[in-house]
């Protein structure tokens, strides 16, 4: 498997870097300008996380207490963006949000680290 290298990320991340750190695998990876950062020997990979039935990518609407019915997720919304397959979800309250028409859909929960 071949390395798809994040460049010139001068950033350490670890349990107090500020990012949010998720289970990936047999990994720890950190959510940082939309980009999962995986460490692998002296640099850091950029990931995603993989759609499977815990994460699916179907239109799963659901009914979101966790924000205001008006909240737009987008890059400055205020929750982390999650490459998740072909698009990006955006992490709330431990799930996947995917912004979609007029609602929101439910792409499952995230492990956190």
């Amino acid at each position: 498997m071949s390395c798809k290298i994040h460049e010139n990320h001068k950033h350490q991340h670890g349990p107090d870097c500020g990012h949010v750190a998720v289970r990936h695998g047999d990994h720890v990876g950190y959510l940082h300008d939309g980009h999962l950062h995986c460490a692998h020997e002296d640099h850091y990979d950029e990931h995603g996380i993989e759609i499977s039935d815990t994460n699916p990518d179907g239109c799963v609407p659901h009914d979101c207490k966790s924000h205001e019915t008006s909240h737009v997720h987008g890059p400055n919304c205020g929750h982390p963006a999650v490459p998740h397959g072909d698009h990006v979800d955006y992490l709330v309250d431990g799930h996947l949000h995917h912004p979609h028409g007029d609602h929101c859909d439910d792409h499952g929960p995230l492990t956190m680290a």
